[in-house]
């Protein structure tokens, strides 16, 4: 039977830390027209406790990127003449992985051919912590054999939509099919599956966690983008996956939570999300 652990505590900072104590993050998102999943995701990176973001996108839309929020650093890569990153960009994201700890890889990317052979790419080479969402999910249907094999399991945050494609089967809708299906697929591809949706399934195919954080407010556009940077925050900070996922996903809904205190369900953004991110944070520690 699986096990259900509770929230790890997040490692206290030393007196005398520096800023690559707390993991360098690599957030590989955006193309024209979604320049905004890049902004959400690597923000949420930083509000999320990571020491260092770096933000690699599509040279054509690196000015918007960068001009959103001084704090992180950008890196442009190849892309297409639809502002997509092309199969060009795959030394250059090779060699940014190599220099982080962690890579978030996915929102807002697009699914083509040439996004799936990066995402391939990065599963072979880099031997860091991983967490995929969105299209670097899209774009393994069909192919989740690429998964398995890693000696850190990567973290994938597929909503419904998403993890249909994956397993290629319809995604169940009652609690308990959603928790068997997610815990199978984390099982047979030794990954961390964090299957959103009211009551997020959190599995590494041996403990399952379902969070009790979060309301409707959430379902907005960006949501999964700041929980996909905040999740990579905590692995830079020594979280192992599990745990990561687990701690991401509960203070993700904490934050929506308070966000929904303030502005209420219907009007709730995925920056009130970011926004609330200390509030959240300096709850769970007390």
């Amino acid at each position: 039977m699986p096990t259900t652990p509770p929230l790890p505590p997040l490692p206290p900072r030393p007196a005398d830390a520096h800023k690559g104590d707390f993991g360098r993050v690599l957030v590989v998102a955006g193309s024209r027209g979604m320049s905004g999943a890049a902004v959400l995701c690597a923000t949420a990176a930083l509000r999320g406790g990571a020491g260092l973001v770096r933000v690699a996108v599509a040279a054509d839309i690196l000015p918007v990127v960068a001009a959103a929020n001084p704090c992180y650093m950008t890196a442009p890569l190849a892309n297409d003449e639809q502002g997509r990153l092309s199969a060009l960009a795959e030394a250059g994201l090779l060699a940014l992985a190599a220099a982080s700890d962690v890579v978030v890889a996915g929102p807002g990317l697009g699914d083509t051919d040439a996004v799936g052979a990066l995402v391939t790419a990065l599963l072979a080479r880099f031997t860091g912590r991983l967490v995929l969402d969105a299209d670097a999910l899209n774009v393994l249907r069909g192919r989740t054999d690429v998964l398995r094999g890693r000696a850190v399991p990567p973290v994938l945050t597929p909503h419904p939509g998403e993890f249909a494609r994956l397993t290629g089967a319809k995604t169940p809708a009652d609690a308990a099919g959603r928790q068997d299906a997610a815990l199978r697929f984390a099982r047979d591809h030794g990954a961390v599956v964090v299957l959103k949706g009211h009551g997020t399934v959190v599995t590494d195919g041996t403990r399952v966690f379902v969070n009790t954080t979060g309301n409707p407010g959430m379902a907005t556009g960006g949501s999964g983008d700041v929980l996909a940077g905040l999740i990579g925050a905590l692995l830079g900070q020594h979280l192992e996956p599990f745990a990561a996922a687990q701690l991401g996903v509960y203070l993700h809904g904490l934050a929506g939570d308070r966000a929904r205190d303030d502005v209420g369900e219907v009007s709730l953004l995925a920056t009130d999300l970011i926004a609330c991110l200390p509030r959240a944070f300096r709850e769970f520690r007390g």
